[in-house]
């Protein structure tokens, strides 16, 4: 039961962190090719892993997680404004790269075809 609760307040989290980065965020570090894949809260409710996914180069990935990480007061604060939880989780953000892995291992498989003659997927 605690671990149905615990995956209603993660896409929640999921939900609103996705709107804030893409309605209240002005920073001009952070990606418009930035979406947020999942959420991850812990089971005390103090953290919440957000992986992000970023569509552009290594530079600017990395220039939209530090500007995130330094946002993530101000989007703790709006989420506390959007969600009612007794205890606001800290937001931590990470890199996504399982976007990038599926299509590497598409290509790959893509590949092995061409070389056996049959046809792309």
């Amino acid at each position: 039961m605690a671990n149905h609760r615990l995956n209603r307040i993660s896409e929640e989290v999921k939900r609103v962190v996705s709107e804030i980065i893409r309605n209240d965020l002005k920073d001009p570090r952070i990606s418009t090719l930035c979406s947020v894949v999942a959420a991850e809260v812990t089971p005390d409710l103090r953290y919440a892993k957000v992986f992000i996914s970023v569509l552009g180069s290594e530079e600017e990935k990395k220039a939209t997680i530090k500007g995130l990480t330094n946002a993530a007061g101000f989007i703790r604060r709006e989420l506390g404004r959007k969600i009612e939880l007794r205890c606001l989780p800290d937001v931590v953000f990470e890199l996504d790269r399982s976007i990038e892995h599926g299509a590497y291992i598409s290509k790959l498989i893509n590949e092995v075809r061409k070389k056996d003659g049959g046809e792309d997927l």
